[in-house]
């Protein structure tokens, strides 16, 4: 028991940011350093391939055709779907979220080293996660920066970002939920790993001195 105490990671971070905003990117860095990257965004693509926890609830919510040749979620078709119909949003938040949850608490049970990061797109908008973590810390960067990184990255049109970003909460909401903001627009790729770095070691001298190692 005492060696797992020892294990045990220090601190909890939440991780957050709007689409394009980099936040995997400090996710990526966050995990150099050491710690454990628990992402949801990845647990909820995994529960939506073949044979994954939620295809059998999401056939049967919205039928067999939101499923592909290959038995996993046609995530295309759905997103354009629960952006325009709130209720058809919420009905997948309630098949999703529960799985994710479940996921997300056994990935953090196993979780080794000095922190846990928990890398949440909507972390915000949830509400529940501030009393789940010690810190949350917000990648931002200017709305017509996510939307050429998205153009850039995966093709979309920029109204189909922009139509992500409107559901998502504003990046003053997030900042005003935030410890600490890494503004990722305009900076070196070096200047982020030292920003990183830099907040890494503060963040794990105050846990310490919080637990009084």
């Amino acid at each position: 028991m005492d060696a797992q105490r020892l294990n045990a990671p220090r601190l909890r971070i939440g991780l957050t940011g709007g689409i394009g905003s980099g936040k995997s990117t400090v996710a990526a860095l966050l995990a150099r350093r050491g710690a454990t990257v628990v992402d949801t965004d990845l647990i909820a693509r995994q529960l939506t391939l073949p044979g994954g926890a939620a295809i059998g609830a999401i056939a049967a919510a919205f039928g067999a055709g939101f499923i592909d040749a290959s038995g996993a979620l046609d995530r295309e078709r759905l997103r354009n779907r629960v952006f325009s119909e709130p209720a058809a949003r919420r009905r997948l938040e309630t098949i999703l979220h529960p799985l994710i949850g479940i996921e997300t608490e056994r990935q953090a049970c196993a979780a080794v080293g000095p922190a846990v990061v928990f890398d949440v797109p909507l972390l915000v908008e949830s509400g529940r996660w501030r009393a789940r973590v010690d810190k949350v810390l917000v990648v931002d960067c200017r709305e017509a920066t996510q939307i050429e990184r998205v153009v850039a990255r995966s093709g979309w049109t920029p109204q189909a970002v922009r139509a992500v970003i409107d559901q998502q909460a504003s990046r003053d909401r997030r900042r005003a939920c935030a410890d600490a903001v890494i503004y990722n627009d305009g900076v070196t790729a070096q200047a982020l790993v030292d920003e990183v770095a830099s907040l890494w070691r503060r963040w794990l001298r105050r846990a310490d001195r919080d637990l009084g190692r």
